[in-house]
C-alpha cells in the first residue's frame, strides 16, 4: 500500500509491489520499495468563451479550422480558429449580401491594411485575410477578454479606476492610430476588447486615411450614431478630434453603463452635457473636454495621457 510520506507529489510503494498502479489520473511503472516522483495535477485551463457550430458553418476559412462562434454583427460572423501551427485566432467571414455590396471588397482590403499599419500592440494583430475570397475575410489573433459593450452589460458600470485606466489604454492606441495618419471612425464599446494587458481597439472597417488627404467622397456618413462626433453625423470631413469625441462617449458610457446620447446620438441631444450629470467629479471634466461640439476644442491623445496619469 502507498505509504504517507512529507512530499505529497512523492508515492512511496512498499514491499514487493511490481508494475503498474494508478495514482490519480496517472498510469505509473514501479518497482517494490522505490520511490516514484508524480506531477501534481493541474485544472484544465478554460477554452475561450465560444458558442458552437451550428449546421451550415464552414468547417475551415483560408486554412484555419474553425471551432465556435465568438458573435457577429451587421458586416458579418466572427468564428473562433485556429491556424494550422495550433495558434488562436477569431475569423471574420463578412455576409454574402455585404460582400455583394459595391466598394466593399475595397473597404475590405483598407481595413486589413488599416489594421497591419497599427500593428498588434494596440489591436488585434492580423494573421491573414483574403478580400477576394467569395466572402472576403481576415483572421486575427485572439484577444481574450470581452468587449467593453458586454462587460458593462453584464456587470454595470466600471468604478472610476479602471475607467481612468481604459481611457488611458485607448488614448494611447488612438495616438497610434493617428500617427500613421489613420482616422478610425467608429471608436464604440462593441470594438473595444479588454485585454488583461489593456483594452486593444478593433474593426477597421470604416478607417480612413485623414481626410486632409481627400479620399473620403463629400457626403458620406459611415459609423455608429451613438458614438460618431457631431462632424461626422454631419457627414463633413473628420480627422483625428472625431476620434477623440467617440472617446469621450465611450468612457461616458463605461462610468454610466448607458449611451450618453441615447442611440440617435449627440446631433438629436439638445443639450449633450445634461446626459453626463451622472459622471463622477474624478471623469467629468476630461470626457466634456474630449466631446466639446467644436473639433478645436478637444483635446488630443497625449494630452488625454497626462490627464489619466
Amino acid at each position: 500500500m502507498p505509504q504517507d510520506t512529507p512530499d505529497r507529489d512523492r508515492i512511496y510503494i512498499g514491499g514487493d509491489v511490481r508494475g503498474s498502479v494508478v495514482i490519480g489520473n496517472h498510469n505509473v511503472t514501479v518497482s517494490g520499495g522505490e520511490p516514484v516522483q508524480v506531477a501534481p495535477e493541474r485544472p484544465a485551463a478554460p477554452g475561450p468563451p465560444a458558442d458552437p457550430l451550428r449546421a451550415g458553418d464552414p468547417a475551415e476559412v483560408g486554412g484555419h479550422r474553425l471551432v465556435g462562434r465568438l458573435g457577429e454583427g451587421g458586416m458579418g460572423r466572427v468564428y473562433l480558429g485556429r491556424t494550422p501551427g495550433g495558434r488562436m485566432v477569431a475569423v471574420k467571414v463578412v455576409w454574402p449580401r455585404v460582400a455583394r455590396s459595391p466598394g466593399y471588397r475595397q473597404r475590405f482590403a483598407q481595413e486589413v491594411s488599416a489594421a497591419r499599419r497599427v500593428g498588434g500592440f494596440h489591436t488585434a494583430q492580423v494573421v491573414a485575410a483574403d478580400p477576394d475570397a467569395d466572402l472576403p475575410w481576415i483572421a486575427t489573433a485572439y484577444i481574450p477578454g470581452p468587449s467593453l459593450d458586454r462587460a458593462v452589460t453584464e456587470r454595470g458600470p466600471l468604478p472610476v479606476a479602471e475607467v481612468r485606466a481604459l481611457g488611458a489604454g485607448l488614448a494611447e492606441g488612438l495616438a497610434a492610430i493617428h500617427a500613421c495618419g489613420l482616422v478610425h471612425r467608429d471608436l464604440k464599446p462593441g470594438n473595444i476588447l479588454l485585454a488583461d494587458d489593456g483594452p486593444r481597439i478593433i474593426d477597421f472597417g470604416i478607417a480612413r486615411l485623414d481626410d486632409r488627404a481627400g479620399l473620403t467622397r463629400p457626403g458620406m456618413v459611415l459609423g455608429t450614431p451613438a458614438y460618431m462626433s457631431p462632424e461626422q453625423a454631419r457627414r463633413e470631413p473628420v480627422e483625428a478630434p472625431s476620434d477623440v469625441f467617440s472617446l469621450g462617449a465611450v468612457l461616458a458610457f463605461a462610468a454610466l453603463g448607458d449611451d450618453p446620447f441615447g442611440p440617435d446620438g449627440p446631433e438629436t441631444a439638445p443639450d449633450r452635457i445634461a446626459g453626463l450629470d451622472g459622471l463622477p467629479a474624478g471623469l467629468r471634466r476630461t470626457v466634456e473636454a474630449c466631446l466639446a461640439p467644436r473639433p478645436a476644442d478637444r483635446p488630443g491623445p497625449r494630452d488625454l495621457l497626462a490627464a489619466f496619469a
